[in-house]
């Protein structure tokens, strides 16, 4: 299943955001450190609410330590950036990438961009600068789970749950 990373996240209340989408939609997060705020399991319940329980996290305690364990793994990284020319509905997405993330305020440095396998963007309207890290991911992690077949609808009697048949 596609994973989300966090790299070094700065503000708790997207990063409880991001860890409620993902357990809402069978996603491990990966939080790569060191993070602008404390992480200790008591924020981490007050940012996420009480989704945590149902929710995966593996904690990372560098860049570095991320790429040696996720290229042991053979995980494809996506880096979501503002720096890509590819829209994310242009990548076909594969069950096992990790989809990344970067700071806030700072995005990824180099060296983050240059260990990406793909880098993708949300387009937006000229002068734009970006969108907030949480609205960004959750389109992009919308998209990959579409392409995917995880939300397939479930079909019964030829029409979609709760749907009415036409005509």
């Amino acid at each position: 299943m596609i994973r989300l990373a966090l790299y070094q996240p700065d503000i708790p209340q997207n990063t409880g955001t991001m860890l409620r989408m993902a357990a809402c939609l069978g996603l491990a997060v990966d939080l790569i450190e060191p993070a602008g705020f404390d992480v200790s399991d008591r924020n981490f319940r007050r940012a996420g609410l009480d989704y945590l329980d149902a929710l995966e996290i593996a904690r990372h305690a560098s860049w570095r330590a991320f790429e040696s364990w996720r290229t042991g793994q053979g995980h494809r990284l996506v880096l979501a950036t503002t720096k890509a020319a590819v829209p994310y509905t242009e990548l076909a997405f594969a069950a096992d990438d990790i989809l990344l993330v970067g700071r806030e305020s700072a995005g990824v440095p180099e060296e983050v961009h240059a260990g990406a396998d793909a880098r993708v963007l949300v387009p937006m309207r000229p002068g734009m600068r970006s969108l907030n890290v949480a609205v960004a991911a959750a389109i992009i992690v919308g998209e990959a789970l579409r392409q995917i077949s995880r939300f397939e609808p479930r079909l019964r009697n030829g029409t979609c749950d709760g749907a009415q048949p036409l005509g």
